[in-house]
């Protein structure tokens, strides 16, 4: 991977959790929290599916699903952590 790549896949992370969170309000974790979560879970996520998937997903719309992919999942995930840590 290139940094072109790791570059399209945190903004579309970034983007991709800031919908999320837009979407999801009760998993929100504010605009600033959820483009964080998001750029972080894009950028993890797309280099995981650029060395497991390899050939199969290619090029810039595998950068750009696997990014939004990624922030969508991660954002999420986070939201529900902060939601079970809230009510204890």
């Amino acid at each position: 991977m290139d940094i072109a790549s790791l570059l399209v896949q945190v903004i579309s992370g970034a983007v991709g959790g800031a919908g999320a969170g837009a979407a999801a309000k009760q998993y929100s974790l504010g605009t600033i929290g959820n483009i964080i979560a998001g750029a972080v879970g894009g950028g993890i996520t797309g280099q995981l599916i650029g060395n497991f998937a390899g050939q199969m997903i290619e090029g810039w719309v595998g950068d750009i699903a696997g990014g939004a992919i990624g922030g969508i999942v991660l954002t999420l995930i986070a939201g529900v952590i902060k939601n079970m840590m809230a009510k204890s």
